[in-house]
């Protein structure tokens, strides 16, 4: 086949597949935009999973209605002027590429109206070419409406999953905006009913109360630390979870730069999670919104085609601020650290104190309290007493069985009694280390 120039509506397609992979992306840069535009209330609504329609209204300072028709051009943006611009964005949008490629795989509806102006424009579209222009009334701001995604693209509609795996996506789209911009007010409402509201006081905790709920958000710990003054200055700050409040996968670990949402995975999150080094159970991963602050000039933004990773021009500074950020609010709250590599009885020790301090912490301090603390009530209430102590080494039962479980009561004699488990285990400190006991069998 000889080289040729392709199609302008192959090619936007094409450029389609790098930002347009779900209703959920178009989201992300819809909500990108308004951002950008200075908006303080945000509002998303979404049909069948954003797939029959995906509708982002803004109150931000609106487009020119003569600069609507160049919004959805190919590379055409607002900020950016030279390619010395590059090295220090600002922005969370700056390609010109969402719009035009959003608008080739679908039916758009712009209306917006920027201030000072009398009347606002509706620009339709669909496939990438323009149907319609008319004037109308509108209130200062934007409202996108992407109906029909990839309507004129089958095959990729095909790859799509469920409306409520890509409802789902949408939402934790919404979620991380309104994590990262706590003074903007967020809504969503997904085939009509309100699923998320926040109030857009700055409070995050606030925020962190409507998606996650109050006991999530009173257990959170308070994380600040700087370093450098101006462009060298280094800044963390934001909220981690005590070893206590976990999750089975990395669906919490929020983590922004420059409150731009970045993926949690690679070098970020690694260092996140060492910082819990000891503390977390083997899957379990911490409950965490944390953004980074740096000069512009010292992060590179433009990496990745999807813009969900960074790249930083002094990466040991700022990994090593992070880290030491997050293990310092654990020290602070009184969490207990321990150093790794101390030996399997030390390491045994660990395990049991680490669950002692999420009992204590899920208990609080009243009830019947047992020996070293525990709420004996709440203890054998506990869901996961069973499973913890199923993931402690094996090598903890047959220590157990030697030498204290014998003719000679003596051994037992070195046992100090903890407290009981699951109504069925005696936990207790021996010489050697924890002592599982199984008091029917015993």
């Amino acid at each position: 086949m000889p080289i040729q120039i392709l199609e302008p509506t192959v090619a936007a397609q094409i450029a389609a597949g790098e930002v347009v992979e779900r209703p959920a992306s178009i989201a992300r840069e819809l909500i990108e935009n308004a951002l950008d535009s200075g908006a303080r209330r945000i509002t998303v609504e979404a049909r069948g999973g954003g797939m029959a329609e995906l509708r982002v209204q803004d109150d931000g300072s609106g487009i020119g209605a003569n600069e609507v028709e160049l919004a959805f051009a190919r590379h055409a943006t607002s900020k950016l002027s030279s390619a010395d611009d590059l090295w220090s964005i600002t922005t969370l949008g700056f390609r010109g590429e969402a719009l035009p490629s959003i608008a080739s795989v679908s039916q758009v509806v712009c209306i917006t109206r920027a201030a000072g102006e009398e009347l606002g424009t509706e620009l339709r579209i669909a496939g990438g070419e323009i149907q319609a222009r008319s004037p109308i009334g509108a209130p200062v701001g934007t409202s996108v409406s992407i109906r029909n995604l990839f309507y004129n693209t089958p095959v990729r509609r095909e790859f799509m999953r469920s409306e409520g795996s890509e409802s789902a996506a949408v939402i934790a789209t919404l979620t991380q905006y309104a994590l990262a911009y706590p003074e903007v007010r967020f809504s969503l409402l997904l085939d009509g009913r309100t699923v998320v509201q926040t109030n857009g006081n700055g409070d995050l905790r606030a925020v962190l109360i409507e998606l996650y709920g109050l006991e999530i958000a009173r257990q959170l710990l308070p994380v600040e630390l700087a370093q450098g003054e101006r462009q060298a200055r280094v800044a963390v700050h934001g909220l981690v979870s005590p070893p206590g409040v976990t999750r089975s996968s990395r669906s919490a670990l929020h983590l922004f730069i420059n409150r731009r949402v970045v993926a949690p995975r690679g070098a970020l999150a690694a260092v996140v999670e060492e910082a819990y080094h000891t503390l977390l159970l083997k899957g379990r991963h911490p409950f965490v919104i944390l953004n980074i602050s740096v000069d512009s000039a010292a992060v590179d933004v433009n990496i990745h085609p999807m813009k969900s990773e960074v790249k930083f021009r002094d990466a040991p500074r700022v990994l090593s601020l992070l880290g030491r950020a997050v293990r310092d609010a654990l020290l602070a709250s009184g969490v207990p650290l321990w150093e790794a590599n101390s030996g399997p009885e030390n390491e045994l020790q660990r395990r049991f104190e680490l669950r002692r301090y999420e009992w204590e912490q899920q208990s609080g301090s009243t009830g019947a309290t047992g020996v070293a603390g525990f709420d004996l009530n709440s203890l054998n209430q506990q869901e996961e007493s069973s499973t913890a102590l199923g993931e402690w080494p094996t090598e903890t039962h047959s220590q157990a069985a030697e030498p204290w479980v014998d003719s000679n009561s003596s051994g037992f004699a070195q046992l100090r009694i903890l407290g009981q488990a699951a109504h069925s285990y005696i936990i207790a400190d021996s010489p050697n280390g924890i002592i599982l006991v199984d008091q029917h069998a015993a």
